[in-house]
């Protein structure tokens, strides 16, 4: 019996965690409880050592001070607060306005305030919830097709698990012990590319089937000047304005990061185009806020409104993803500012108050301390995970699959696929990516020749990433479908507005509506895969050295040659050479004559 269970440890170590999971208990508890009941299992054995656990405590203080994970609670505040100083509702009804005349108008406004909430809050409940209660009455009431709207809401929700500043990056790259910074330059251009896929998705359900995504009638925009134009014209000649400028801040960004910061390497892609992007949003800021004081009657309403309502958040994005790409601030310093940003932006609102402060410390406080649970638990289960060399067994499990490389890729993102069907995603990367991490180093290099191992790790950890958005829409526990069937209509019920009754959102319409973003994600997923660049190209590479040429100054530096040693007592060494090419073994000789002479002396 002690045999079978030595041969076969690490497989019922996995099946104790399963049958432990299945009783209920919390994730965290369950983690830590198969770690330790094995672990004394494997001493019995004589697997371990009896003392396997020793450094435990050192390692439970270790992830209570670090200092990357302090990231996630600041990150949470300024979500939390921001989402409660009603910014989502602002933000709903003004990009609505903007896009609502033209088919599928409210859909593309979702995804666009969908994208920036996710770029704010991070938080996907937030979003989901915001939205489905602002923008689903909306929809259903001019007639939206029932699937294309939930679905609309729950996947423009979860964005926040795709775009910095994510909860999810941040913590696959402390699960990896690869940079935050690094994750988010990386996860940038995929994440806003999954926001075009969207688009590009409404666009062909507007050309395709025009009655799915009707535009606003005429009495819905509310935002017209007195002559009935509806301020639009206004509106695009102040972004030609800011493009411009912001096009033109390209072309200089680079020297003048130079003279600012005296870099020799090129400035990388994300940082010009964050920077581009915050020179235009603040001269647009500025220009709304003259024309407003002045009273010159140069922007339209809607031009005005566009602008007090999305600049201060994005101008926030930029400040904290600016000086995370500049390097100015660590991502924990980066979500510290965001959370004195929000803020000052909920104090200018006039939205802050003792309730709202309450309010958001209380769910940072519950959302930190489930993360920390569920980190301890996973360290304690590592703990003997590792001890009876489960990294080993894995890599030998995944090293037998056809294909190498890529189909260790396919085979892994189908088990994260399938593992977001039950569990959440923090549960995941805790759990799942420190086992497959190790054989991921291993094997995945070799698909990307001359691309260096940490960004081949960061490309890995942005594929995970975007498949794990996907475990907030896959039924039967995706989150973002429990989170709008909260607030949907449970029951018939009479449109204030139009008081026409509209039928009940159903269930099975929440869950159809999350199919098609399914694909469009898996597609994303694929598209990663298939083209690194991606994701790799967004990473500051740094200097570039030539390794072998360093060696050889090494070895063999342009410098006169060392004088050869004098004679040591007993006449050791005298009739020794001159070590004329290599100083470092003339020094090496030197020694060892001394050692020899020493012995002389001592036998005399």
């Amino acid at each position: 019996m002690t045999q079978l269970i030595a041969q076969n440890f690490v497989p019922l170590l996995f099946c104790g965690l399963l049958v432990f999971l299945l009783t209920g208990i919390p994730v965290a508890f369950g983690l830590a409880a198969t770690g330790l009941l094995f672990g004394f299992i494997g001493m019995e054995v004589g697997l371990f050592s009896q003392t396997l656990f020793q450094a435990l405590p050192l390692r439970v203080f270790g992830i209570m001070k670090n200092e990357t994970l302090l990231a996630i609670p600041f990150f949470t505040f300024m979500g939390i607060i921001l989402e409660r100083s009603g910014m989502a509702e602002d933000l709903l009804e003004t990009v609505g306005q903007v896009f609502g005349p033209v088919r599928g108008g409210l859909a593309v406004a979702v995804i666009l305030v969908g994208a920036l909430l996710a770029a704010t809050t991070g938080v996907v409940a937030a979003a989901v919830i915001s939205m489905g209660l602002i923008s689903l009455p909306i929809m259903l009431r001019y007639g939206y097709n029932r699937t294309i709207a939930t679905g609309t809401i729950t996947a423009s929700g979860t964005l926040a698990q795709a775009i910095p500043p994510s909860l999810v990056l941040i913590v696959l790259a402390d699960q990896m012990g690869r940079s935050v910074g690094d994750m988010y330059a990386g996860a940038l251009i995929p994440g806003l590319l999954l926001v075009g896929l969207y688009l590009l998705f409404i666009a062909v359900v507007a050309i395709a089937r025009p009655a799915w995504v009707p535009a606003l009638p005429q009495e819905a925009r509310i935002y017209r000047e007195s002559n009935g134009a509806s301020g639009h014209r206004s509106l695009i000649v102040l972004l030609a304005i800011c493009a411009v400028a912001g096009g033109a801040w390209t072309r200089v960004h680079h020297s003048f990061m130079v003279w600012a910061t005296e870099r020799a390497t090129p400035s990388p892609g994300d940082e010009t185009f964050i920077m581009a992007m915050t020179v235009g949003s603040l001269l647009a800021l500025a220009l709304a806020l003259v024309n407003h004081v002045a009273k010159m009657g140069l922007l339209s309403r809607l031009a005005e409104q566009v602008t007090f309502v999305l600049i201060p958040p994005l101008v926030l994005i930029f400040l904290v993803l600016g000086t995370i790409f500049l390097g100015v601030a660590t991502p924990t310093e980066g979500g510290a500012m965001g959370a004195v940003g929000a803020l000052i932006m909920a104090f200018g609102r006039r939205r802050l108050n003792f309730g709202l402060m309450r309010q958001a410390l209380d769910s940072t406080a519950r959302l930190a301390t489930f993360v920390m649970f569920i980190l301890i638990g996973s360290t304690v289960f590592s703990f003997t995970f590792n001890a009876a060399d489960g990294h080993v067994w894995v890599e030998h499990l995944f090293a037998a699959l056809p294909g190498g490389a890529l189909g260790f890729l396919i085979v892994v993102n189908i088990l994260v696929f399938i593992l977001g069907c039950f569990i959440d995603f923090f549960e995941i990367a805790f759990i799942v990516i420190p086992m497959l991490a190790p054989v991921a180093e291993k094997l995945l290099p070799a698909m990307l020749p001359g691309v260096p191992p940490d960004a081949v790790m960061i490309w890995f950890g942005v594929i995970l990433a975007m498949n794990l958005q996907t475990s907030f829409l896959t039924p039967p526990f995706g989150f973002a479908l429990f989170y709008l069937r909260s607030v949907a209509a449970k029951s018939d019920y009479k449109d204030r507005i139009t008081g026409v009754t509209i039928p009940a959102v159903t269930t099975a319409q929440i869950y159809k509506g999350s199919i098609a973003f399914i694909v469009l994600q898996v597609i994303m997923v694929a598209a990663i895969i298939a083209w690194p660049n991606l994701v790799v190209s967004g990473l500051d590479a740094g200097p570039k050295i030539d390794a072998e040429r360093v060696l050889q100054d090494m070895v063999k530096p342009e410098r006169a040659p060392l004088e050869a040693p004098p004679a040591l007592p007993g006449g050791a060494g005298a009739a020794d050479p001159p070590a004329k090419d290599d100083p470092n073994q003339a020094i090496l000789d030197a020694i060892k004559r001394e050692q020899e002479a020493a012995s002389a002396a001592g036998k005399k």
